[in-house]
């Protein structure tokens, strides 16, 4: 019994912090939710699908084929390889849910270092601050305890470059996530995780209404890793949010000054689709004699990592239209003048079954010789969005190389 109601609680933790990441609304617009319509899929540290850096924000949380930078770990880790500078650091601040709360604050911090032409190296930690939470007593509504949850990821890359315009990455990841900080319970424990990403990066000059321009496509399978459970002796832990990420991008130069870029980026979890169950008069689920609930539609999501992901395609109790519907997208502009000044919108879609998150990006960034500046704001869709108000500044630093100092002697 302790078990249970230990369970039944991390899960509405994971379920409601899970929620607010997604951002959606029920009753937004017209549209009438059904019981079968609405099947939004959830995962574990759902952290690891926000976007931690400005740039990428501000043309709408797209980032997979555009131009490396700093930031590309995130993205993308095999873009490195084709980037311009030799090393170069970075440092973000997201703010997050300020229309809900104001102590939940996600960081982030990426370096990489390119040895040759060929060869890249990155590091990067997200952590991701959870805020306070006290907890009370349901019977006399004492303060019993509070909580401050916190997660946190640190994960390393290589990139090369195989050709001149394709490259490949690899990254590995550990997943840290405690969702009862400062409160104890018997038989929990922090969740724990590890992961990588498989990634690819192609690019292309070309030429574009008579444009010098250059096109890039770039793929990443990225988190694919195993499960997490925060119980002693489970039996089965949560997904990750394996996340299937491909895009591409145009660059054209119009001239030495001017210079502007289109971007398209399609994401899908690689995780199992909630199935519908058969219920009761209750609404409760009826039990099989194997000890799990009879699916009406869809299939068994207790399955293994691998899987997992290959069930994610042909799974969804709606099929291939609800497939269809797990797929979002995001899609944005960027201009540059004279490489000093971006100006940058975008537009993310979610369908409004799996999580309906829509919303405009605006995003700026100057940069001065070896630094930049990016700021990027969310303006949801739907009034009274947890996602309104949400900033996102970044700072980065590339170098080309350390200067040493000459010692002229006679």
């Amino acid at each position: 019994m302790k078990k249970l109601f230990v369970r039944t609680i991390l899960i509405t933790i994971i379920i409601f912090f899970s929620s607010l990441f997604n951002g959606y609304s029920q009753n937004s617009g017209s549209y009438q939710y059904s019981t079968k319509d609405l099947n939004t899929i959830t995962t574990a540290v759902p952290f690891l699908m926000i976007s931690p850096d400005a740039r990428a924000s501000g043309f709408g949380d797209a980032g997979v084929a555009t131009s490396p930078d700093v930031n590309s770990q995130y993205w993308n880790p095999s873009k490195y390889a084709f980037a311009e500078k030799k090393m170069g650091i970075s440092l973000s601040y997201s703010p997050w849910l300020r229309a809900l709360v104001n102590d939940i604050n996600l960081f982030y911090l990426a370096a990489y270092f390119k040895p040759d032409d060929k060869n890249a190296l990155a590091i990067s930690a997200r952590y991701f601050s959870l805020g306070k939470i006290t907890l009370t007593s349901i019977n006399t509504g004492l303060v019993i305890g509070t909580m401050q949850p916190f997660e946190y990821a640190v994960d390393a890359s290589y990139s090369r470059k195989v050709s001149d315009n394709l490259s490949l990455g690899l990254a590995f990841r550990y997943i840290y996530s405690d969702l009862i900080k400062g409160f104890a319970m018997n038989g929990v424990h922090p969740g724990r995780a590890y992961a990588g990403d498989i990634s690819m990066f192609y690019t292309k000059p070309i030429h574009f209404l008579t444009k010098e321009s250059k096109v890039n496509f770039g793929v990443n399978i990225s988190n694919i890793g195993s499960k997490m459970s925060y119980i002693n002796n489970a039996s089965s832990g949560d997904f990750i949010p394996i996340n299937l990420r491909l895009g591409s991008a145009l660059t054209m130069n119009f001239d030495d000054k001017n210079q502007l870029s289109v971007i398209l980026d399609f994401n899908k979890l690689l995780v199992p689709s909630p199935p519908h169950y058969i219920l009761d008069s209750n609404n409760y689920p009826v039990i099989g004699t194997d000890g799990k609930p009879i699916i009406d539609a869809g299939k068994d999501p207790d399955v293994s990592v691998l899987t997992g992901m290959y069930q994610s395609f042909n799974d969804a109790p709606g099929g291939f239209k609800e497939e269809i519907r797990e797929v979002n997208f995001s899609t944005g502009l960027e201009y540059w003048y004279n490489k000093m000044i971006a100006v940058r919108s975008g537009f993310f879609y979610e369908d409004k079954t799996k999580g309906n998150r829509k919303f405009f990006t605006l995003g700026a960034g100057i940069k001065y010789r070896e630094f930049e500046l990016d700021i990027a704001y969310l303006m949801p869709i739907e009034q009274r969005n947890p996602l309104e108000n949400t900033l996102k500044f970044s700072l980065l630093f590339s170098l080309d190389s350390f200067k040493k100092n000459k010692v002229v002697t006679s």
